[in-house]
């Protein structure tokens, strides 16, 4: 069988009986004994590093014909596209996955402790009640060596400002950080990577290509378009929250909501005296509104109304304890019609259930069309999946995104 695998006996190729005992006899059992052994090599073991695998080719190659070496060659070419085919395949797969493995720091830096374990979370994003979807969400676990990576984006106007931030902001703020050697602020950081966000939308002339962008017949560069912004930076120690708008941030400790941000309304006192003392006005329709208009102080974009809407965000900075359960990021879809306890008392009874981790739902058999769910953890998809079905219960009229982050230190207390 070994001559007819590498090709040197045909299967059907018939051959006339030969004298044990004469020349050619004893030729054909010295071939097939490297013959055999060459079928034993073609099939190497996965473990088996290319070092190996040549040294083992090479040292048979010495007493086989021409073409056994030839095929000895294809056959480790061939494993060698494989193997490279895989790397990029494994490497795909881990900048995609949901949940990460231990990384290390970046050798030279003052970096925090490295991030062991990748907090668990579940996303999911619905239309909900409305025409256009105009909310995004980002998650990025182990964006860099000692961080992860949420926000909720909740787009007016049109979409495309709030999926630019989803496709850059993390970016970004990974290029902030990494661009300090030493010192490191993350109130600094943060506003610096607010206001480059905020620039490149204001400079940004690409052509917008999405089928749900209302902006494909009109002009992508409008400028009464804009986005709020909630990110919320995990680290071993840390929860950075810089918010920009009215979507929020709310963390659960020991059953306890704890808001980590606070909602950028025009009616707010301070909202109000700054917007005042930059020559705008707070006109109520339907709500406080700037100008009459924008029903929010703060977001990226919505260049006509600056300077009375900033992209500034408010920055908040919360040190974890061994008794914090999770956090919720949502945009104001769920907020308008669910209390921060409530949302807490979900979520905590979805991770106190205890049930075991499975793959992510299918919206479809979860949510009206349009639900978007993604999760690496099934409590925490459940908590998402529910909070975004009592807001749509409750008829909340916006659309609803919510992201559950489970901050546990071990996840089978």
């Amino acid at each position: 069988m070994a001559g007819i695998c590498c090709g040197v006996v045909g299967e059907g190729e018939t051959t006339a009986p030969i004298e044990l005992s004469s020349r050619p006899s004893r030729r054909r059992r010295i071939d097939l004994v490297p013959l055999k052994l060459m079928a034993d090599v073609a099939a190497p073991q996965p473990l088996e590093t290319d070092k190996k695998r040549q040294k083992l080719c090479l040292n048979t190659t010495s007493s086989l014909p021409s073409q056994v070496v030839e095929n000895c060659k294809c056959v480790e070419e061939e494993n060698e596209e494989k193997k490279k085919t895989n790397k990029n395949e494994a490497l795909h797969t881990n900048q995609a996955a949901n949940s990460c493995e231990s990384s290390k720091p970046v050798e030279g830096r003052n970096n925090e402790e490295a991030v062991q374990e990748c907090p668990k979370f579940g996303v999911t994003s619905v239309c909900g009640r409305r025409r256009e979807m105009e909310d995004a969400v980002s998650v990025h676990p182990s964006v860099s060596n000692n961080f992860h990576f949420f926000g909720v984006f909740d787009g007016h106007g049109c979409s495309h400002v709030a999926m630019r931030c989803r496709d850059r902001l993390h970016d970004i703020v990974k290029e902030e950080v990494e661009s300090v050697t030493e010192g490191m602020e993350w109130k600094d950081t943060m506003e610096k990577s607010f206001d480059r966000m905020d620039k490149e939308v204001q400079e940004w002339r690409v052509p917008i290509k999405t089928t749900n962008c209302r902006c494909d017949v009109q002009t992508p560069q409008c400028d009464a378009v804009g986005s709020t912004a909630v990110v919320a930076i995990v680290t071993p120690e840390k929860i950075i929250v810089s918010n920009c708008g009215d979507s929020r941030a709310v963390l659960c400790r020991n059953g306890v909501a704890f808001p980590l941000s606070s909602d950028h309304k025009p009616d707010r006192p301070d909202e109000l005296v700054r917007i005042q003392d930059a020559g705008g006005r707070v006109i109520y329709w339907d709500g406080a509104r700037v100008l009459g208009v924008l029903a929010m102080s703060r977001a990226i974009g919505d260049n006509y109304l600056k300077p009375y809407v900033i992209s500034e965000p408010e920055v908040t900075i919360t040190d974890r304890t061994a008794e914090d359960e999770c956090l919720i990021l949502a945009s104001d879809g769920l907020w308008d019609v669910v209390s921060n306890e409530t949302a807490c008392g979900v979520a905590r009874m979805c991770l106190r259930a205890q049930k075991p981790s499975s793959p992510p739902r299918s919206p479809g058999n979860d949510m009206a069309v349009g639900a978007a769910s993604e999760s690496s953890d099934k409590a925490c998809s459940d908590a998402s999946i529910l909070l975004t079905k009592l807001a749509l219960a409750r008829h909340s009229t916006d659309n609803v995104s919510v992201v559950v982050v489970d901050l546990r230190r071990n996840h089978q207390q």
